[in-house]
């Protein structure tokens, strides 16, 4: 049990520690938690591409059906957001997804929706790790049902009806859109949405691969080479107008024009949260890794912007308690008002397309970054056991320094890690990973080599103390 741990989105493992007797002490735990809460509903069982999610996920339906549960059993892999929305859609009770998102093909991991369709707050994750038992079954006449469902098309029908009222039409006829799915679970499904709104879809590493081509299908900007030189230099059929790929579990996106390449999310949160306010309006919720370009943007609306701790669950629960606009953390993670707050790739993948066809999202953030001033961020990692972070940061604490590559610490914000504003307006975060043994640091200041300076500076901060 101890080995269970649920960190920032679930509980992801290597698969020598992520074993099939494991998993099924976590179905237990998830079933006796729903009923202690007299939850009695169906419940949610989605898995992504891997070699191994399948069979975990079917391992979990037998333990939720000996335990009385109806389990409602994804017909193949699909994104995360699609579960939670089949959660609040259906009123479920909850919801699993066998998943380790962006990890390398050797883990896998699960996490818990609950009823909300929102992720799981600690309070709720720290009461299942407490139930960790071995299966512990009902007689076999009161045990549930499972069937398999798609949960594909409702959540494509509340996609379009989203975009549709948001931006009075999500016809992407005009678009030709290249599509990376990375091998993962949003190939088949991001794709397939695309082309229903009229995009012509060019399709990049669509074919189920449980390796995602033997790295990680973490779209960042080093993995999607073909992506990028597909969109900013055309392909043997002429003009691409945009790039998206998402993530494993497709619960996050990344976005490529063609006059930057890769698109920071940084920017794309920006840009996105100032179409969303030409027509609507409301506060933003963004976490505390996030670029402060988001607080110029509501300061020029009168809007609030509510900072969070990174882990998209901060960023529901704030979205819940503000009535936000949207919400997002840079690591592209969004969603929006009127949808279930859950990151969700898909539906922003529908929203990149919906804004890129009103006008090109590099128009769009020349505007931006010349009405708000230019923001660059960037971010590393520093390898540190599990076991060792809490020490680190300890340490951290009483190493704080007066200032920065030269620059005066003007505050600290400890609502995540350390944050350090400069007097410069630069900042630099140190916070634990909640799914990899690293310390990240991030950095943001007006220029690119004073982001370097600062990431340098904070690895030599942490460097004495790991």
């Amino acid at each position: 049990m101890e080995t269970i741990r649920f960190g920032t989105d679930g509980w992801r493992a290597p698969l020598e520690e992520f074993t099939t007797p494991r998993v099924r002490m976590v179905g237990q735990a998830v079933a006796t938690y729903l009923a202690d809460e007299g939850l009695e509903g169906p419940i949610a069982v989605g898995y992504d591409a891997r070699e191994t999610s399948r069979g975990f996920a079917e391992e979990l339906t037998r333990v939720l059906c000996a335990n009385g549960f109806d389990v409602l059993l994804s017909d193949r892999d699909r994104p995360t957001p699609l579960v939670a929305y089949a959660i609040v859609d259906r009123d479920l009770a909850g919801g699993l997804v066998i998943t380790a998102s962006h990890n390398p093909p050797e883990y896998n991991g699960v996490k818990f929706i609950p009823h909300d369709g929102a992720p799981a707050l600690p309070a709720v994750t720290d009461a299942i790790a407490d139930r960790l038992a071995e299966p512990d079954p009902l007689p076999e006449d009161d045990h549930g049902t499972a069937r398999e469902v798609d949960f594909a098309e409702p959540h494509a029908d509340a996609a379009m009806a989203l975009v549709e009222g948001i931006t009075g039409s999500a016809d992407l006829s005009e678009l030709t859109v290249a599509y990376d799915a990375i091998h993962g679970s949003g190939r088949g499904t991001t794709d397939a949405l695309l082309e229903r709104a009229g995009a012509s879809v060019k399709r990049l590493r669509c074919e189920r691969d449980p390796d995602f081509g033997g790295g990680s299908p973490e779209p960042a900007a080093q993995n999607l080479d073909a992506l990028i030189a597909t969109v900013t230099d055309g392909d043997s059929d002429g003009v691409v107008d945009l790039g998206i790929a998402n993530d494993g579990d497709a619960d996050r996106i990344a976005v490529v024009t063609p006059e930057r390449g890769y698109l920071n999310e940084n920017l794309f949160f920006a840009a996105l949260y100032e179409y969303l306010l030409e027509d609507e309006s409301g506060s933003v919720v963004r976490s505390v890794s996030t670029t402060y370009l988001i607080d110029r943007v509501a300061e020029a609306h009168g809007e609030t912007v509510h900072e969070v701790p990174v882990g998209f669950k901060w960023v529901a629960r704030a979205m819940a308690e503000r009535d936000a606009l949207i919400g997002g953390e840079e690591s592209g993670g969004f969603t929006v008002r009127g949808h279930v707050r859950e990151k969700d790739g898909v539906l922003m993948a529908l929203l990149a397309g919906a804004m890129h066809a009103e006008e090109p999202l590099d128009e769009r953030i020349d505007r931006l970054l010349e009405d708000h001033g230019t923001v660059v961020q960037d971010k590393t990692s520093v390898d540190c056991p599990d076991d060792e972070k809490d020490r680190v940061l300890s340490d951290l604490e009483d190493e704080i320094p007066e200032t920065v590559a030269g620059t005066t610490v003007e505050d600290v914000n400890t609502a995540d890690g350390f944050k350090l504003l400069l007097a410069d307006g630069s900042w630099l975060l140190v916070r634990p990973s909640g799914t990899e043994p690293v310390l990240r640091v991030y950095a943001e200041a007006s220029d690119a080599e004073r982001v370097r300076e600062l990431l340098e500076a904070g690895e030599e901060l942490l460097e004495p103390l790991v």
